[in-house]
């Protein structure tokens, strides 16, 4: 029996606290102000608070992209409650309940805070309930809440698209065997589940998850020979004249890359730029490109460029290193995690290739088709856009022969590589001939980095690709 603010009784002792319980004529005394209800005694549904946890690096708050899920529909844990995307990488975020959804906290677009809910949950009390740091009214957060939400690159890898799929289909994740590269889940393991359990003959489907997108320059049909009436085509997009001025804010990619380009400003950039002759390239490229297609992978110039990058870092491991805000020390990377600049639907975003230097060309080229497929998605997790330590920019896929690259921090070393044009060149016996060029522009942190190592670096670079033969003796 509970009694409020009793003045007076026989069998009662009045004490300080503002709750007293009576048993058997005596008084029980509580340290604090406390609800005599606990949570894991209630027997009908509990709503529990689900949180944004920190998805680390640093972020505050994303902005929610898509629900997955609705008012009033029932949820499993792990199965994908929303997408959010913070200005480093696209999230996707499971729930840690089995319930029913009761409130969604914020709308598409909206900015979510981390440390705020997402959205309550009723859940089962009778089938076990969560601490009571997670319901309703309780200011801390409980820490094993960070290990529910999975973050693309950890745990179980898979896309949105998939975990719909096997939402739908009422599978779970950690069920299924992902046959993707790092255990990756894909659709395709999804339907062979699922056919395991019904019993259905599903019809063979090709090795890739997602079939990249052809690059630009090949998605265009065959330019004719005469290029100089060659007229740019402009983008399609409606025009709409309003007649007022329009304030958005700075979101997404677009607020990571004011941060990033303030900070890499303040380095003293140093430029070096060449001519580079890809004859022999293109040539090696057109006999090996069938090949990397019948191996469902496309081939192109870039997986060269890099492999020669991180063939030419090995020589010269400074411009593979980074320096620190005092700089006081420099740290020489070990691992060769080669960024490419990719301009997308979501702004400029540079993800990076790991280990390069343990890769062959053909393990470059089919990394590099899974990012430019989940780039285009705008589905690259954190794990794929952060950790580069080297960078080349493809500017020339857009146009422009020479580029003055703004260092990415906290690297040291960027390249910039122009557009190929046919041009004509002399040989050694003073012959014309037709020659593929392309220059190149790289800039380096001119602190630790002097011009006469940039220039060797780039010289050596630009022998493998020229010579794309010699990089055979390099090889591991």
């Amino acid at each position: 029996v509970c009694i409020h603010r009793v003045r007076s009784c026989s069998s009662i002792r009045i004490i300080k606290s503002k709750y007293v319980c009576v048993f058997d004529k005596s008084a029980l005394k509580f340290s604090h102000q406390q609800r005599l209800f606990r949570t894991s005694a209630v027997s009908c549904g509990q709503i529990v608070q689900f949180k944004l946890s920190d998805i680390g690096e640093g972020i505050t708050e994303v902005t929610v992209k898509e629900w997955y899920i609705k008012e009033g529909d029932s949820v499993s844990q792990f199965d994908s409650i929303c997408e959010v995307q913070s200005d480093k990488a696209s999230v996707t975020i499971t729930s840690r309940y089995d319930g029913v959804i009761r409130k969604l906290h914020y709308s598409i677009d909206d900015i979510a805070l981390v440390g705020k809910p997402l959205v309550d949950i009723e859940i089962d009390a009778s089938k076990g309930v969560a601490s009571e740091e997670d319901v309703v009214e309780t200011p801390p957060m409980s820490h094993e809440e960070h290990t529910h939400q999975e973050i693309k690159g950890h745990k179980t890898l898979a896309t949105p698209a998939v975990r719909r799929l096997a939402m739908e289909n009422n599978i779970k994740l950690s069920e299924v065997v992902g046959t993707g590269k790092d255990n990756r889940i894909l659709k395709e393991d999804i339907l062979n589940y699922l056919a395991k359990q019904t019993g259905a003959i599903l019809p063979p489907s090709p090795k890739a998850e997602i079939v990249p997108p052809l690059p630009k320059s090949e998605t265009v049909p065959a330019a004719p020979k005469d290029k100089a009436h060659k007229i740019p085509v402009p983008v399609s997009r409606p025009i709409v004249f309003s007649g007022k001025d329009k304030t958005e804010p700075v979101t997404g990619f677009q607020k990571a890359m004011v941060k990033t380009m303030s900070a890499a400003l303040k380095i003293p950039h140093f430029g070096y730029c060449d001519e580079i002759d890809l004859t022999q390239l293109v040539q090696l490229r057109e006999e090996l490109k069938p090949l990397a297609e019948i191996r469902g992978v496309k081939l192109s110039f870039m997986p060269f460029f890099i492999k020669a990058a991180s063939l030419g870092l090995l020589q010269y491991p400074i411009l593979n290193a980074s320096l620190d805000e005092k700089c006081q020390n420099v740290t020489y990377k070990a691992s060769h995690n080669i960024g490419v600049a990719m301009d997308t639907e979501q702004g400029l975003i540079v993800p990076n290739v790991k280990n390069v230097q343990v890769c062959s060309v053909f393990d470059i080229a089919a990394e590099l088709n899974r990012l430019q497929s989940l780039g285009s998605a705008g589905q690259l997790g954190t794990s794929d856009l952060t950790g580069g330590t080297f960078t080349l920019s493809n500017i020339g896929t857009i146009g422009g022969t020479y580029a003055k690259p703004v260092i990415l921090p906290p690297e040291v070393a960027i390249g910039a590589l122009g557009k190929i044009q046919v041009v004509p060149r002399f040989n050694g016996k003073g012959e014309v001939f037709k020659a593929q060029i392309m220059n190149v522009s790289w800039s380096a942190d001119h602190r630790i980095i002097d011009g006469a190592t940039m220039a060797r670096f780039s010289n050596l670079w630009k022998s493998y690709v020229e010579n794309p033969a010699s990089m055979l003796l390099d090889l591991k």
